[in-house]
């Protein structure tokens, strides 16, 4: 499971030039996910969206953190804090934090956007190093990107078959594209009821940590809230899925389809 929970994380987001004032979203949100390992309940991870500044610019600062739970936790311990502040007018990221232990794997990085100079400084806590990179048109970091692609796309434009892209910014390994196959819509079981889905197939390496290129899928909220609801991901050992378990500060009502 080494590494799962953070690409999990980057995948919750990625759904998607509306402005914010049109926002899915507000101050106060907050999301609880469930993370299942083959039989084990295996972690959680929630995300908090709250105000704050950066150098007088108004923004939201989200708060993710994941932690396993159970039987999990003496296989494989996870701790994870994600942290992103990007701004309430244009959904630009000017922090993002990232202090992890999966297992023995760790990280300490804090990253900031100086979009004046149109550049990024990364700053490797852990091995006492700093990078400088070239910000590209719509870059975004980890969690910011959750924000932003909800904002950002029309669900009347989505054409099946094609891809959702975009361009992220989260490690060391620099500026790197992402994309997000739309497959169409399917209605979910869930712990609350029926929920009507987008449904979106990232593409992700081969090989390391998953089956195929294109062995994971994910079921976003048809709704104003467009939240995501499942994911699911054939492994290189065994299965995973998370599932949307709580939630509360919804700036829209959760549509929820009654029998």
């Amino acid at each position: 499971m080494k590494k799962v929970f953070t690409i999990l994380m980057l995948l919750f987001g990625f759904i998607v030039q509306a402005q914010y004032e049109s926002s899915t979203f507000e101050p106060g949100e907050w999301l609880k996910f469930r993370m299942h390992y083959g039989f084990l309940n295996a972690s959680y991870a929630t995300l908090h969206l709250k105000s704050d500044k950066i150098n007088d610019v108004p923004v939201y600062h989200v708060v993710g953190k994941g932690q396993t739970t159970g039987l999990a936790s003496l296989f494989f311990k996870v701790d994870d804090t994600y942290e992103s502040y990007f701004g309430k007018n244009d959904g630009k990221p000017y922090r993002f934090i990232r202090n992890i232990d999966e297992g023995g794997y760790t990280k300490d990085i804090e990253i900031n956007f100086d979009h004046e100079k149109d550049t990024a400084v990364l700053n490797d806590k852990k091995n006492k190093k700093k990078y400088n990179f070239e910000l590209q048109d719509g870059v975004q970091d980890l969690i910011s990107a959750f924000y932003y692609l909800r904002n950002n796309y029309d669900p009347d434009e989505l054409v099946k078959g094609e891809a959702v892209k975009l361009k992220m910014l989260y490690d060391d390994d620099g500026i790197f594209n992402f994309q997000l196959k739309y497959l169409g819509t399917e209605v979910l079981k869930t712990k609350f009821g029926k929920v009507e889905c987008y449904k979106f197939r990232p593409l992700v390496q081969s090989g390391r940590v998953f089956k195929e290129k294109e062995s994971l899928s994910l079921w976003v909220s048809a709704d104003k809230n467009r939240i995501p609801i499942r994911i699911q991901a054939d492994l290189a050992v065994g299965a995973i899925k998370a599932d949307l378990d709580g939630y509360n500060g919804l700036k829209h009502q959760f549509k929820i389809i009654m029998d």
